[in-house]
């Protein structure tokens, strides 16, 4: 008995690769490894059917490979029961077939991108909430208030933690609502799906794998699609990956040839292909399977592939089956979460909380030694007998003590701030959406670009950052490429001068001579070349007119370009993948190549000047291959037919990567060429070398046979591409050489034709930012791929580097290493560098460490190549590097790779323990920006994948000044007032019952009403700390860019030492002891209007006013300006407690409250000790505060503050000179005491000690220049600030 099965001989016919049937025994089939004996295969049939059978393997001819079938299995697949045996990391798809799909079970269509369902909402929302320290602590807080033991009201725990869970899970419902009224209208989008012959509209979420669909112009492909038909001749159609990458350019994708028919919906219900691919994954631009159909295996690549999220252009329609769908395709596979980071404050702030939970033990424990010493049956009057409960029974002093210790727990609970989370979530989130998002500084109005916070956790990060990792092309740089100069056959062609080459004459002081300007010189975006030698068929004069041919063919074809509008060269649009393309390809039509039509398969140039001036002639080439560029290759070939016959193969691509592919015999024009790169290279150019190679039939043939094998590979088939483009080049050999000296030479049979020079223009304002960034403290390093030359260059440009830093450059290009590295030997060539980057590296640190010891010192500044740093980044010469960089105001790393620029970037994070900040604008930037504590991409030329992993988002790299000198720093600033503020307010309340628990025996008897308890933090002290969150602002956006030293305050974290949280505690115990003492004491001779003593409900009711009274009034203290919502929050904060006060004191209760506050508060208000004491506590308690305040402005000022006095009676945005100049119709003394008179009070006033004191006149006077005569006071001011430089001095 025998079955039949396909095995895969390996011969090309019309394009595709044939099948033959051959025959095995049943008796011994073999699947994944196990032999099944024909009664076996027959039992197996009867219990699950034998539907289809996995093909065998068979070798077939010479030039058959053994593995196809276990890559590429048949459309007969073995199924046991509901398991479908595949090889692994393989999926088989059955197009127009869903009842063959079913057992698999595919994933649906529906997507879902919500945190929570209707089911894990509370769970998961609850939980999330008690992951947090504080959340949980109040949990536990409020389950002991239930308990006998607790002094306290359940009410007083459970109200404020039960508003803070309502508050958060609101915010959480609301956000993962948006998310889910999103996802419905994703999932309810419309698609036609053929069913019984014809169009059916469906929604998204019912789309099945395997279905067919028809997507029309404009629409999005609701899944991941195998392309099989178009309305567009060729089967080709047009997309836009914007969704995807960002990127507006529109790129080709192209049908089999075999599925072109399958267009109307008779034709397409008789397709029934199958797929072999691979599983699904994130990768966005790689795709191995095959298309089994009528017995044939064609290969599929990424242009038969449409991914979901792109929309379809300048076609009708196309027919598609479903790949993946839903959550499997590739765009849902990339859509996850940025990873998680905390801000060092906020890490700072567990710290804080962890020492206020010390803080609570030691009170408890004070609290619970001294009730098991105090309880004593002499106090008669307590009624202390027999039966007294354990709490307090005198026989059981160990038990008093541990009771009395959670009830104090639950008595002084509040000095955990439970609502301070919440308060900064809020405070977050407002300033990324309305401050960062809306700021008009950071608005690129040409690409209508705003600023984006994309998360609201590190807004006070950017107020600490000491080193910035930035990329250099598209964020230093434009990434807007333009043709600028070029060397053909040894000729360097264009008269043009890059602003490099100013900015070196500059420095150098010698000044350029640029010339005249051609009359008849063409100006188009991405072209900026004039040499009359090359222009207007000139060329053909040129003593080398066949390679100048050559060359601006190769810029014609070699390449992926797609021309949109009219075939005028006027009018032509090119869609590139990259500037660079689009302006090589602008330069070939300038030429006279003019590049005007493409197909799948031919390119169409029109050809001025080639036999004789102003003939012109349109040339057909058909593209037979194109290999495109990745990272790895670093270079680009096109395989093309001539309308002659002739075969060619023209490449582009780094120097490195073409100079060892060049053939025997080209030293001349490699050596004079190499020169030319250098010259561009440190004029700031982006070179690319240009080659080519004439091809035989037989030697393509063979070439083209291999290729399309690997090609239908479904494992490493990149890597086996890679491996025929060698075997390509070794093939055809002569053997009068030994093997290996022959294959290098056949891998080197390009003949160079010359190179291109491209423009990458500096970013507006760059030099400026950098500038700004480095007197503020901030370091900046470079970390990009360019060569050394280049890199160098771009940093003197913008004043990274300068000629008065010392330069370290440690380089790879020695002649020493260049020796090892011909030898071949690559064990000693690794051991080589390593030894030599050792040495150069302590050599370096050395030097630089002698220079930190000399007086004047210059900066210092490292460059490093990416082959360096791979030896130096190894753990033995980690350290050496990173204390040597951490010495160096710059750093610029050079021919990095993505890998090295996140390793660099962790190397300073985790190893210096500073606060880093990443940005660029590529792909290749991501792992950087992911790996710094604050991330930035730029929505520039390069796509989106930066922005989508980046923390924040801009337009251009100077916004960084106003990103983190303004924003950064005021949102550092605020967070770290709000902190201390909470801190203080809660532990100044707690420690007013602590000293009362003195003078109840340590009984735990409460001080305050469980409700004033439960509502101090959540109303009658919550809105004024978030005004200072969101308004506070010690100088103006203008003053702190003016003044970029006052940022240096963040980097050391001055605001939020263990030093400052010390003086806000000693502050809150002298008030809390004014509080208690002042009030308690001053009471127990105060009596109401019928003569009574107050009793304890009249002291703490009138204690808790003047506490709420003075913490408000504490937060006036603190703030810089002052706004009419400070005056709101303040007011109404206070005007709540009274109006609470009324109503709850009016209320009589069916069940007497234990409090019996009942008229408290109309009691007191009737007495006159009532007023002296809400005058004389708060001015008391606030006295040493505001003596503090001017000492330590007096004689230790911040140095925002001596910029406050500076600018004090200055409006916000303007200097005094442009004050003077508005009014110039009146003196300097009229105009500037009308500018005081019109400053915006609300905006601008601060409200610091001791503004308007006399004694600083003569001191600010004499910065201005203007005479002002000296006090006595000033003496000790000026001997204060001897040892402090000037705010505006360079440091």
């Amino acid at each position: 008995m025998f079955r039949r099965i396909l095995a895969t001989k390996n011969s090309r016919q019309n394009g595709v690769v044939s099948t033959t049937i051959v025959r095995i025994r049943s008796e011994d089939i073999r699947f994944n490894g196990l032999v099944l004996s024909s009664d076996r295969a027959s039992s197996a049939k009867k219990m699950s059917g034998w539907e289809r059978l996995r093909p065998s393997t068979a070798r077939l001819g010479r030039d058959s490979y053994s593995s196809m079938t276990e890559r590429i299995p048949s459309s007969r697949t073995v199924r046991l029961g509901r398991v479908q045996p595949q090889a692994p990391g393989h999926r088989t798809i059955y197009c127009n077939d869903r009842d063959a799909n079913l057992p698999v079970k595919f994933k649906g269509n529906s997507i879902s991108t919500t945190k929570y369902s209707f089911f894990t909402f509370l769970p998961k929302g609850l939980f999330e909430q008690f992951r947090r320290v504080a959340n949980l602590y109040f949990l536990t807080i409020s389950i002991l208030s239930t308990t006998p033991i607790s002094p306290v009201s359940p009410i007083t725990n459970v109200l404020p933690l039960s508003l803070v869970l309502i508050v958060s899970l609101v915010k959480e419902a609301f956000e993962d609502w948006k998310r889910f009224q999103n996802d419905m209208a994703i999932n309810n989008n419309p698609v036609e799906v053929l069913h019984d012959q014809k169009w059916e509209t469906i929604p998204w979420k019912k789309l099945q794998v395997g279905d067919v669909v028809r997507i029309k112009q404009d629409g999005f492909f609701p899944a991941d699609l195998l392309f099989l038909a178009s309305t567009n001749p060729d089967g080709v159609c047009y997309i836009e990956t914007a969704n995807l990458d960002g990127e507006t350019n529109l790129k080709i994708r192209k049908a089999l040839e075999k599925t072109w028919d399958y267009l109307t919906p008779e034709k397409a219900s008789e397709f029934k292909g199958e797929v072999q691919c691979e599983q699904p994954n994130n990768s966005l631009y790689t795709f191995a399977g095959n298309l089994i159909i009528q017995k044939q295996t064609l290969p599929l690549t990424p242009n038969q592939v449409l991914l979901r999220g792109c929309s379809l252009r300048n076609t009708e329609y196309i027919v598609g089956a479903v790949l993946f769908s839903g959550h499997e395709t590739k765009v849902m596979m990339n859509a996850m979460n940025v990873p998680s980071k905390r801000s060092t404050l906020e890490r700072k702030l567990d710290k804080l909380i962890l020492t206020l939970f010390g803080t609570l033990f030691v009170m408890c424990l004070i609290g619970a030694i001294g009730s098991g010493v105090f309880i004593d049956r002499k106090y008669f009057y307590l009624g202390l007998f027999e039966d007294v409960e354990n709490q307090f029974n005198p026989d059981k002093p160990f038990v008093v003590a541990i009771l009395t210790m959670f009830t104090l727990i639950t008595l002084y609970s509040t000095i955990i701030p439970i609502s301070l989370y919440v308060s900064i979530e809020m405070i977050k989130f407002i300033q990324s959406t309305q401050f960062i998002n809306k700021d008009l500084h950071m608005y690129h109005v040409e690409t209508n670009t705003p600023a984006l916070a994309r998360t609201s956790n590190l807004n006070e990060e950017l107020g600490q950052v000491e080193y910035i990792f930035s990329d250099k092309t598209g964020t230093l740089t434009r990434n807007l490429m333009e043709f600028f100069k070029c060397s053909i056959g040894g000729e360097v062609y264009g008269t043009g001068v890059t602003e490099i080459e100013r900015g070196v004459a500059q420095r150098r002081g010698i000044k350029i001579d640029e010339g005249q300007e051609s009359t008849n010189v063409v100006h188009e975006k991405g072209f900026n070349f004039d040499d009359a030698r090359l222009m207007r068929g000139a060329w053909r004069n040129e003593p080398n007119p066949d390679l100048c041919k050559e060359f601006f063919r190769c810029l014609a074809i070699c390449h992926t370009v797609l021309p949109e509008g009219d075939e005028s060269a006027e009018r032509v649009t090119y869609q590139a993948a990259s500037p660079d393309e689009a302006a090589l390809v602008t330069a070939a039509k300038n030429f006279g190549f003019f590049f005007y039509r493409r197909t799948p398969t031919t390119i169409y140039v029109r050809e001025s000047h080639l036999e004789k001036m102003g003939k012109v002639q349109d040339v057909s080439y058909e593209i037979l291959n194109v290999l495109e560029f990745n990272s790895t290759r670093k270079r680009q070939s096109v395989v093309c037919r001539y309308p002659d016959g002739r075969l060619v193969l023209y490449c582009k691509g780094a120097d490195t990567v073409i100079y060892e592919r060049l053939a025997v015999g080209q030293d001349d024009i490699k050596k004079v060429s190499r020169e030319h790169l250098e010259q561009f290279g440190s004029s700031g150019l982006r070179t690319l070398c240009l080659a080519y190679r004439d091809l035989s039939s037989d030697m393509y043939e063979s070439w083209n046979e291999k290729f399309i094998q690997a090609k239908s590979s479904l494992r490493d088939r990149e890597k086996k591409l890679d491996e025929v483009l060698i075997k390509m080049r070794m093939k055809w050999l002569k053997t009068d050489c030994g093997f290996m000296q022959v294959a290098e030479l056949i891998e080197a049979e390009l003949i160079l034709i010359g190179c291109t020079a491209i423009e990458d223009k500096l970013q507006e304002g760059v030099p400026a930012c950098i500038e700004t960034l480095s007197r503020a403290g901030i370091k900046i390093w470079m970390l990009t791929g360019d060569k050394m030359e280049t890199a160098i260059n771009i940093a003197y440009a913008c004043n990274l580097i300068n000629n008065d830093m010392k330069q370290f450059i440690i380089n790879s290009e020695t002649d020493a290493i260049r020796e090892v590295e011909s030898r071949g030997d690559q064990v000693e060539i690794a051991r080589f560098i390593k030894e030599e980057v050792k040495k150069e590296l302590k050599k370096c640190l050395e030097e630089a460490q002698h220079f930190l010891h000399t007086v004047a010192a210059p900066k210092l500044a490292l460059v490093i190549d990416g082959k360096c740093l791979m030896y130096a980044l190894d753990p033995s010469l980690r350290v050496m590097l990173l204390n040597l960089s951490l010495n160096c105001c710059s750093v610029v790393c050079c021919r990095v790779s993505p890998l090295q620029k996140a390793q660099v970037t962790s190397m300073v994070k985790k190893g210096a323990k500073k606060i880093t900040l990443s940005i660029g604008d590529g792909a290749n930037d991501v792992s950087m920006i992911q790996a710094a504590h604050v991330g930035i991409g730029i929505s520039g030329q390069e796509g989106m994948q930066a922005v989508m992993a980046s923390d924040f988002a801009i337009a251009q790299f100077r916004f960084l000044t106003d990103l983190l000198l303004v924003h950064g720093r005021w949102s550092y600033l605020r967070l770290c007032k709000v902190i201390t503020y909470f801190f203080y307010k809660n532990l100044t309340f707690t420690l007013t019952q602590f000293w009362f628990t003195f003078q109840t025996g340590f009984s735990g008897q409460r001080f305050y009403d469980d409700w004033f308890q439960s509502l101090y933090n959540v109303i009658f002290t919550a809105l004024p700390v978030i005004m200072v969150g969101l308004f506070d602002k010690d100088v103006s956006a203008s003053l702190s860019k003016k003044y970029p030293e006052i940022y240096r305050e963040g980097i050391r974290n001055v605001f939020f030492k263990w030093r400052v949280v010390a003086i806000w505690a000693f502050f809150s115990v002298y008030q809390s002891l004014i509080f208690y003492f002042f009030v308690s004491d001053s009471s127990s001779n105060a009596q109401n209007s019928s003569g009574k003593m107050f009793g304890l409900w009249d002291v703490s009711t009138m204690a808790f006013t003047c506490v709420v009274v003075t913490v408000n009034l504490r937060l006036l203290l603190m703030c810089n300006s002052i706004t009419r919502w400070h005056y709101i929050s303040v007011g109404g904060s206070i005007l709540a407690w009274f109006i609470f006060i009324f109503i709850y004191s009016g209320i009589m209760t069916p069940y007497d409250r234990q409090e019996n506050v009942f008229f408290v508060i109309y009691v007191l208000m009737s007495t006159f000790y009532f007023y002296l004491t809400l005058a004389l506590v708060p001015i008391v308690a606030l006295l040493g505060d505001f003596i503090y305040q001017g000492v330590q402005r007096w004689f230790f000022p911040y140095d925002y503050q001596i910029v406050q006095e500076i600018h004090m009676h200055e409006p916000e945005g303007r200097t005094r000179t442009e004050l003077l100049e508005i009014g110039n119709q009146l003196t300097p003394d009229e105009a500037r005491s009308y500018a005081i008179a019109q400053l915006p009070r609300e905006l601008s006033k601060h409200t610091g000690f001791a503004f308007d004191s006399p004694g600083y006149e003569s001191f600010f006077a004499a910065q201005l220049g203007v005479f002002a005569p000296q006090k006595a006071w000033d003496v000790a001011r000026r001997a204060s600030m001897k040892s402090r430089p000037k705010i505006g001095q360079r440091k």
